[in-house]
């Protein structure tokens, strides 16, 4: 199995809860671990196919029950690791957002909540990267988990998987740059050592977002970036719950 990543410095253990974030190497992608210190209820945010089995010794180590695994989007440069997650822990339900039209135990909209302990997941859907793209706030920690939709100091492209850069741009200001200055952001990917930051820092430095819609879409579209080099592999495979190829061939038999 690859296990080629690292883990974050980025853990806490608070007197109620358990917060880890998870690093994949080969595709910089972050994993979150969110879970209920008292019940034991967690949830896995964007993980990938290749590191779940790192993903649940963490689990199973810290004595935890994973009741969901999300993902923010249908991604194109790895494959999810929700398929894989439900073949090691058969009671966990993979979730995706409605408008993805990627298959899902969980299907989520706009305004709904994922309940694990007693905390909760609100959902709130971002399209622009992706025209499925959901971000999770955990109001209660002061936190946001935004995948592709904001990173830091950057956002995810928008030249295919019906990508639009107004769209994104009008997701970020609306239902992420209105939170509290003071919210903590994790990305789903950092590509330059970075592990978080705050709304209050996106709204105010980062180089994309802080322009003008149309000095924006400018911007956007003449960002020339190569095609995803495991889009041709990974699109099929997380419109079905990260199943591989000989998964799916085995199903159609």
């Amino acid at each position: 199995m690859y296990a080629s990543y690292k883990q974050t410095e980025m853990a806490k253990a608070g007197e109620d809860y358990i917060f880890k974030q998870l690093f994949e190497k080969e595709t910089s992608t972050y994993t979150y671990l969110l879970a209920d210190k008292k019940t034991k209820e967690a949830v896995l945010i964007d993980p990938v196919h290749e590191t779940a089995e790192r993903d649940v010794k963490v689990v199973k180590e810290l004595g935890l029950s994973l009741k969901y695994a999300l993902n923010t989007h249908m991604h194109a440069d790895h494959i999810t690791g929700t398929g894989e997650l439900k073949k090691l822990v058969p009671s966990v339900k993979s979730v995706i957002s409605e408008a993805s039209g990627a298959r899902a135990d969980v299907k989520v909209k706009d305004g709904d909540t994922l309940q694990f302990g007693k905390f909760k997941l609100d959902c709130r859907l971002t399209p622009g990267h992706t025209a499925g793209c959901m971000t999770y706030v955990w109001h209660q920690k002061g936190m946001v988990f935004t995948g592709d939709a904001l990173l830091i100091r950057a956002c995810g492209r928008t030249d295919f998987q019906q990508g639009s850069s107004e769209s994104l741009y009008e997701s970020v200001h609306k239902k992420i740059f209105t939170l509290p200055d003071e919210t903590l952001v994790f990305p789903g990917h950092d590509y330059k050592g970075f592990t978080v930051s705050t709304v209050g820092e996106e709204k105010k430095h980062n180089p994309r977002l802080t322009k003008t819609l149309p000095e924006f879409k400018t911007l956007m579209k003449n960002l020339n970036l190569p095609y995803p080099k495991k889009i041709d592999a990974s699109l099929p495979a997380n419109m079905v719950d990260g199943l591989c190829n000989l998964e799916l061939n085995e199903k159609t038999v």
